[in-house]
């Protein structure tokens, strides 16, 4: 690249995965296959057998997450080895905050992916499968407190905050389904919306998963003397929706809240906005980049190593 100065990069979550992720990355850059070698010897399981086959494991949450993060920075040093890509400041929706953390230097790779295949363990098994939901609300400028004041008294809650025109809600499914009637009968009468309901094993970001916070906050104190903060105010918080603070216990405790709290991905991307004068979505699938559309700022989007020849042609 001929000028890597104030890049930012961001990383999709969970959802964006699909068989077949990262081979091309794996068969022609041996780094990239070292990737999946070092995830692979880290949690005792072919990761790239799981990601490349028709493994209905693949969308099993413990399964996903580790899935999912070793694809991306696989990913990301792939175009680093390639093209140069050296990002200033990391972001990432939901699961996508872990691969944000390893991406600059916090984390390591081995590690995390066992935070997240503990991660996603603990959130399934948090609620039953039939008892929680999760639906995304889409309008034009959406009223977040209007929204918030309609769910009163129902044990459902604002899950990601995704743009200025999607919110997603997460909780019991009687509350997703009163938060629909309570829309439908309050809604302003010039605007419309669309209620739309997601195939998820879980109300993932919702008090539900507060049963869980202890168990996943002892997790990461197994590992907690291998993170690196030094570059932890480089990487966007989803609970904060600022940057981190680089301080092991304030990492530590904005991870653990960012289970059963509120993803503030539209300030995420205000704060990368503002630093980063290229934006690059690396991973999978590219949900994020029209969530930085709405907000008025391009956002690259690299899911292949096609997609990054053309992406860089064009950038340089």
């Amino acid at each position: 690249m001929k000028d890597n100065k104030n890049i930012a990069v961001v990383f999709p979550g969970q959802g964006s995965q699909r068989p077949g992720m990262g081979k091309d990355f794996y068969e022609q850059i041996p780094v990239c296959r070292q990737t999946f070698e070092e995830a692979a010897d880290a949690l005792a399981w072919d990761v790239s057998a799981m990601c490349f086959g028709e493994d209905e494991r693949l969308n099993l949450t413990e399964y996903t997450q580790p899935c999912i993060v070793t694809t991306e920075i696989c990913m990301l040093r792939g175009l680093a080895e390639r093209y140069g890509f050296a990002p200033d400041y990391f972001g990432g929706h939901s699961l996508g905050e872990f691969t944000a953390l390893v991406a600059a230097g916090v984390m390591p790779l081995s590690d995390t992916v066992k935070i997240v295949q503990r991660r996603g363990k603990l959130m399934q098994e948090a609620v039953p499968v039939g008892v929680g939901g999760m639906a995304a609300v889409i309008s034009e400028n959406i009223d977040i407190d209007m929204l918030k004041s309609l769910m009163n008294g129902l044990n459902a809650g604002v899950a990601n905050i995704n743009s200025t025109n999607q919110v997603v809600i997460s909780g019991e499914l009687s509350a997703i389904d009163e938060t629909e009637k309570r829309l439908t009968e309050n809604f302003p009468a010039e605007k419309t919306f669309r209620f739309i309901r997601l195939n998820v094993s879980a109300p993932f970001h919702s008090t539900l998963m507060k049963t869980i916070e202890g168990h996943f906050a002892e997790t990461l104190e197994k590992f907690s003397n291998n993170l690196n903060v030094q570059n932890a105010s480089k990487v966007t918080s989803n609970f904060t929706g600022g940057f981190h603070a680089s301080d092991v216990s304030d990492v530590k405790k904005n991870l653990v809240r960012q289970i059963s709290n509120t993803v503030n991905w539209r300030k995420n991307m205000q704060v990368l906005a503002e630093k980063g004068r290229e934006i690059y979505e690396i991973g999978p699938g590219r949900p994020l980049r029209d969530f930085f559309k709405t907000i008025g700022v391009a956002c690259h989007s690299i899911t292949g190593l096609n997609a990054a020849e053309k992406v860089f042609k064009a950038t340089n």
